[in-house]
């Protein structure tokens, strides 16, 4: 009988996990040049963990994104390969910046409900109110709101 993976024991691990079905995400503050010492041997035991439960990584799938306003140009290596750094990356169906802004978010979820939106119009030759409520509500409405709560927008042009 095959033994299924556990989670990275915490007790080995110096950094925040957060894992949802086959999306792995680490995280920690870095500060100085340790910092990002410690973040390589974050990595590094992901992998061997990995490894040891016989699951792999898609490595291009890596990336590496700096929250906040340090400058850091540090470099990261997963399985020897160096890891790309982004300013923003979707996460779950949202839009998540370096600088914590939603604007990327409100702007994809305002060109999907458009999309949305003309399909529904130029589909639909019968525009009775309910119909076209009741298609708004199931098709357009859902893109717009999805995870709003994470994403709220409070610039006036979000």
């Amino acid at each position: 009988m095959k033994r299924r993976p556990r989670a990275v024991p915490r007790h080995h691990a110096n950094f925040n996990i957060l894992k949802f079905a086959d999306d792995t995400s680490i995280f920690r503050e870095v500060r100085n040049s340790t910092d990002c010492s410690q973040l390589q041997a974050d990595l590094d035991k992901l992998v061997l963990w990995a490894q040891k439960w016989q699951m792999e990584f898609n490595v291009d799938k890596c990336k590496v994104m700096h929250v906040g306003d340090t400058d850091d140009s540090s470099t990261y290596y997963m399985e020897g390969s160096e890891l790309t750094d982004v300013t923003s990356k979707k996460d779950l169906g949202v839009w998540i910046s370096a600088d914590m802004k939603c604007s990327k978010q409100c702007m994809y979820a305002f060109n999907k409900a458009t999309r949305v939106l003309g399909m529904i119009k130029r589909t639909i030759r019968f525009k009775d109110t309910g119909i076209m409520l009741s298609l708004y509500k199931t098709l357009v409405r859902p893109h717009v709101e999805y995870c709003a709560s994470a994403w709220n927008p409070h610039y006036i042009k979000d």
